[in-house]
Protein backbone atom coordinates (compact mmCIF):
# COMPACT_ATOMS: atom_id res chain seq x y z
CA UNK A 1 0.00 0.00 0.00
CA UNK A 2 1.44 3.43 -0.87
CA UNK A 3 2.35 6.16 1.72
CA UNK A 4 -0.12 8.92 1.87
CA UNK A 5 1.73 12.15 1.57
CA UNK A 6 5.04 11.44 -0.41
CA UNK A 7 6.45 8.98 -2.99
CA UNK A 8 5.72 5.11 -2.93
CA UNK A 9 8.76 3.16 -1.53
CA UNK A 10 7.88 -0.62 -2.04
CA UNK A 11 10.09 -2.03 0.73
CA UNK A 12 11.80 -0.10 3.60
CA UNK A 13 13.18 -2.67 5.78
CA UNK A 14 13.78 -1.85 9.69
CA UNK A 15 17.57 -1.95 8.56
CA UNK A 16 17.17 0.70 6.15
CA UNK A 17 14.75 2.91 8.90
CA UNK A 18 17.53 2.29 11.66
CA UNK A 19 20.36 3.06 9.22
CA UNK A 20 18.68 6.68 8.45
CA UNK A 21 17.86 7.49 12.11
CA UNK A 22 22.00 6.09 12.54
CA UNK A 23 22.58 8.72 9.94
CA UNK A 24 20.45 11.39 11.25
CA UNK A 25 22.44 11.07 14.74
CA UNK A 26 25.57 10.99 13.41
CA UNK A 27 24.76 14.67 12.14
CA UNK A 28 22.74 16.14 15.26
CA UNK A 29 23.88 19.06 15.99
CA UNK A 30 23.78 19.40 20.23
CA UNK A 31 24.39 23.00 20.04
CA UNK A 32 20.76 23.24 21.17
CA UNK A 33 21.22 21.21 23.95
CA UNK A 34 24.32 23.46 25.21
CA UNK A 35 21.98 26.46 24.63
CA UNK A 36 19.32 25.32 26.35
CA UNK A 37 20.90 24.08 29.17
CA UNK A 38 22.64 27.06 29.83
CA UNK A 39 19.05 29.00 29.38
CA UNK A 40 17.36 26.72 32.21
CA UNK A 41 20.30 27.54 34.70
CA UNK A 42 19.53 30.99 33.87
CA UNK A 43 15.46 30.35 34.80
CA UNK A 44 16.75 28.88 38.07
CA UNK A 45 18.87 32.15 38.50
CA UNK A 46 16.04 34.55 37.53
CA UNK A 47 12.86 32.16 39.79
CA UNK A 48 14.21 33.18 42.93
CA UNK A 49 11.07 34.36 44.40
CA UNK A 50 8.06 32.49 42.93
CA UNK A 51 4.34 32.37 44.12
CA UNK A 52 2.47 30.02 47.04
CA UNK A 53 3.79 26.78 44.49
CA UNK A 54 7.71 27.22 44.12
CA UNK A 55 8.68 23.86 43.04
CA UNK A 56 5.59 23.86 40.56
CA UNK A 57 6.43 27.00 39.22
CA UNK A 58 9.98 25.98 38.23
CA UNK A 59 8.91 23.08 36.77
CA UNK A 60 6.59 25.06 34.35
CA UNK A 61 8.85 27.98 33.88
CA UNK A 62 11.72 26.07 32.42
CA UNK A 63 9.84 23.63 30.52
CA UNK A 64 7.90 26.97 28.55
CA UNK A 65 10.74 28.42 28.26
CA UNK A 66 12.62 25.32 26.79
CA UNK A 67 9.12 25.46 24.87
CA UNK A 68 9.22 28.97 23.79
CA UNK A 69 13.21 29.52 22.42
CA UNK A 70 12.70 26.13 20.76
CA UNK A 71 9.79 27.92 18.50
CA UNK A 72 11.63 30.78 18.58
CA UNK A 73 14.65 28.99 17.09
CA UNK A 74 12.47 27.14 14.36
CA UNK A 75 10.69 30.11 13.67
CA UNK A 76 14.30 31.45 12.82
CA UNK A 77 15.59 28.80 10.98
CA UNK A 78 12.60 28.13 8.68
CA UNK A 79 11.76 32.40 8.19
CA UNK A 80 15.64 33.39 8.34
CA UNK A 81 17.50 31.91 5.80
CA UNK A 82 15.82 28.96 4.46
CA UNK A 83 12.57 31.46 3.25
CA UNK A 84 15.07 33.40 1.00
CA UNK A 85 15.46 30.34 -1.04
CA UNK A 86 12.00 28.83 -1.04
CA UNK A 87 8.90 28.10 1.11
CA UNK A 88 9.42 25.14 3.32
CA UNK A 89 7.71 21.94 3.07
CA UNK A 90 6.52 19.62 5.47
CA UNK A 91 9.56 17.43 5.71
CA UNK A 92 12.10 20.80 5.66
CA UNK A 93 9.55 22.16 8.52
CA UNK A 94 9.82 18.42 10.96
CA UNK A 95 13.53 18.50 9.98
CA UNK A 96 13.94 22.01 11.46
CA UNK A 97 11.78 20.88 14.77
CA UNK A 98 13.53 18.16 15.23
CA UNK A 99 16.92 19.77 15.11
CA UNK A 100 15.77 22.15 17.58
CA UNK A 101 14.44 19.53 20.20
CA UNK A 102 17.28 19.62 22.20
CA UNK A 103 16.63 23.30 23.53
CA UNK A 104 13.61 21.70 24.99
CA UNK A 105 15.11 18.21 26.02
CA UNK A 106 17.57 20.14 28.12
CA UNK A 107 14.93 21.78 30.27
CA UNK A 108 13.72 18.13 31.57
CA UNK A 109 16.31 17.32 33.92
CA UNK A 110 16.86 20.78 35.55
CA UNK A 111 12.90 20.65 35.77
CA UNK A 112 12.91 16.85 36.91
CA UNK A 113 14.92 17.86 39.50
CA UNK A 114 13.15 20.55 40.99
CA UNK A 115 9.88 18.19 41.16
CA UNK A 116 11.71 15.24 42.85
CA UNK A 117 13.43 17.52 45.01
CA UNK A 118 10.74 16.51 47.88
CA UNK A 119 11.96 13.46 47.76
CA UNK A 120 15.64 14.37 48.14
CA UNK A 121 14.18 16.34 51.65
CA UNK A 122 15.32 19.51 50.07
CA UNK A 123 13.68 23.03 50.52
CA UNK A 124 12.92 25.20 47.95
CA UNK A 125 16.34 26.94 47.96
CA UNK A 126 18.22 23.28 47.97
CA UNK A 127 15.78 23.01 44.63
CA UNK A 128 16.95 25.79 42.92
CA UNK A 129 20.65 24.93 44.00
CA UNK A 130 20.02 20.92 42.26
CA UNK A 131 17.95 22.48 39.15
CA UNK A 132 21.08 25.03 38.62
CA UNK A 133 23.84 21.83 39.39
CA UNK A 134 21.91 19.48 36.98
CA UNK A 135 21.43 22.14 34.33
CA UNK A 136 25.30 22.92 34.11
CA UNK A 137 25.69 19.15 34.42
CA UNK A 138 23.73 19.03 31.07
CA UNK A 139 25.51 21.74 29.64
CA UNK A 140 29.25 19.73 30.09
CA UNK A 141 27.26 16.73 28.62
CA UNK A 142 25.55 18.36 25.29
CA UNK A 143 29.17 19.98 24.65
CA UNK A 144 31.03 16.84 25.05
CA UNK A 145 28.49 14.92 22.81
CA UNK A 146 28.54 17.66 20.46
CA UNK A 147 32.10 17.34 19.91
CA UNK A 148 32.14 13.42 20.16
CA UNK A 149 29.44 13.49 17.79
CA UNK A 150 31.96 15.83 15.26
CA UNK A 151 34.25 13.14 15.51
CA UNK A 152 37.19 15.43 18.44
CA UNK A 153 39.89 13.86 19.88
CA UNK A 154 39.76 13.32 23.44
CA UNK A 155 41.81 16.45 23.91
CA UNK A 156 39.44 18.54 22.16
CA UNK A 157 36.47 16.76 24.24
CA UNK A 158 37.78 17.84 27.52
CA UNK A 159 38.38 21.50 26.46
CA UNK A 160 34.87 21.66 25.43
CA UNK A 161 33.82 20.33 28.64
CA UNK A 162 36.09 22.30 30.58
CA UNK A 163 35.07 25.72 28.88
CA UNK A 164 31.13 25.04 29.17
CA UNK A 165 32.05 23.83 32.84
CA UNK A 166 33.79 27.08 33.92
CA UNK A 167 30.98 29.13 31.94
CA UNK A 168 28.28 27.11 34.13
CA UNK A 169 30.11 28.18 37.55
CA UNK A 170 29.72 31.65 36.20
CA UNK A 171 26.38 31.06 35.97
CA UNK A 172 26.71 29.99 39.61
CA UNK A 173 28.55 32.74 40.26
CA UNK A 174 25.59 34.89 38.83
CA UNK A 175 23.49 33.17 41.23
CA UNK A 176 25.55 33.63 44.77
CA UNK A 177 26.12 37.62 43.82
CA UNK A 178 22.15 37.82 43.14
CA UNK A 179 20.87 36.76 45.97
CA UNK A 180 16.82 36.65 45.99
Amino acid sequence: MPRTGGPHVPHDPPASRRARRAERRGRADYTGGVYGSMLAASVVIGAGSLGSFPRAELVVLLLLTGVAFWVAHVHAQLFGARLAHRAPDRRVVLAVCRDEWPIVKAAVPPAVAVAVSPLLGLDVRGALWLALCVAVAGQVGWSVAAARSAGAPPRLMATTAAVNLLLGLLIIAFKIVVKH
